[in-house]
């Protein structure tokens, strides 16, 4: 489970770092992996946006597999998807 706390300073640490090597560090508990906006299904949405990256969550709870999802609580990650620009 992810906090509204913990990806408000998850979004804050972005801002000052969003490569994944510095959020795991800062975040040792949580999952991060990373892509492009336009690699994220229309079905989710972020649940965070900051300049330059939305933050969609990440569940891991089967063990097996990550899947996004739109749920704090069965949220185990965060998913840094750079936004692109459209020009």
């Amino acid at each position: 489970m992810i906090t509204p706390q913990q990806l408000a300073q998850v979004g804050d640490a972005a801002q000052q770092d969003a490569s994944v090597g510095a959020l795991r560090k800062q975040f040792a508990e949580l999952h991060f992996t990373e892509c492009s906006e336009d690699d994220v299904s229309p079905l989710y949405n972020p649940a965070l946006s900051i300049e330059g990256y939305d933050l969609f969550l990440i569940s891991g709870s089967s063990g097996h597999c990550l899947a996004l999802t739109n749920s704090l609580e069965s949220a185990t990650g965060i998913l840094v998807a750079a936004k692109v620009d459209d020009e």
